[in-house]
């Protein structure tokens, strides 16, 4: 195995537990690095993010970031709708998918340089029977996202949590347990499908958790904007790159 690839497997633990955004950028290493089908590079990087889930739900847990009023309507949502996005992912093309990855990553990184500054009160404050139903809709937004492209709920929930005015530590908290809902939801469908490289996912997933353990530290110690701005221009850059990738492809073939 290429240890950049290793190197890439620890980066993106990292920014899991530190900022809740970084699972995104293993897709693309796994193309590039290995060659995989684009739908075979998102089923195997799905199933990593069932143990790095696991891995940051008792680190926030332990540290009491993880509030269950938010996470369980969350969690919900994941669960049901994260089969959908993988039996989705079946029947679209992989250009459409790379296409809809890619812009998932500019988006992400955008939200990631600028995502903190737009943090105002909880949407539905005080009013807990609607803010339930919007969590409910987030977690399935997250878990159809996570089954479809492959990426992790952190990249997913976290921006829209935070949009929406929830704690930016919370929503963090939250996502990892969102992560092993939706992750497992959505590699049921893929390993029904035979699509997962299980040998190379046992092995990014065991190095993605030692960076999820580190990234865990670091969201309670330091101040994440340095580290936010650098996974921010990372993502909008290979997000970038992707999107003049397919492109270039369709205007090719």
């Amino acid at each position: 195995m290429s240890p950049l690839l290793l190197c890439v497997a620890l980066l993106v633990g990292l920014f899991i537990g530190a900022v809740g955004v970084g699972g995104i950028l293993l897709i693309p290493a796994l193309g590039y690095l290995t060659g995989l089908p684009v739908q075979v590079a998102m089923a195997t990087s799905l199933f990593t993010f069932i143990f790095t889930g696991i891995v940051g739900t008792v680190l926030f847990q332990r540290r009491g970031s993880i509030d269950w009023r938010l996470t369980l309507p969350l969690c919900a949502g994941g669960l049901l709708f994260g089969i959908v996005g993988s039996w989705a992912n079946s029947r679209l093309d992989a250009q459409p998918l790379s296409l809809m990855l890619a812009l998932l990553i500019v988006l992400a990184g955008i939200y990631t340089l600028v995502g903190g500054r737009l943090q105002r009160g909880a949407a539905y404050a005080g009013r807990p029977r609607a803010q339930r139903r919007l969590l409910f809709a987030i977690g399935a937004a997250t878990g159809f996202g996570s089954g479809l492209t492959g990426v992790g709920g952190p990249a997913l929930s976290v921006p829209m949590m935070v949009l929406l005015g929830f704690p930016t530590l919370g929503s963090i908290a939250a996502s990892q347990v969102i992560q092993i809902l939706a992750a497992v939801s959505g590699s049921a469908g893929f390993l029904l499908r035979g699509v997962v490289e299980l040998r190379l996912a046992a092995v990014l997933a065991l190095v993605e958790v030692v960076g999820v353990w580190f990234g865990v530290l670091l969201a309670h110690r330091i101040d994440g904007r340095w580290l936010r701005a650098f996974v921010g221009v990372l993502c909008v850059g290979v997000g970038t790159m992707l999107v003049a990738r397919v492109w270039s492809g369709w205007h090719g073939s």
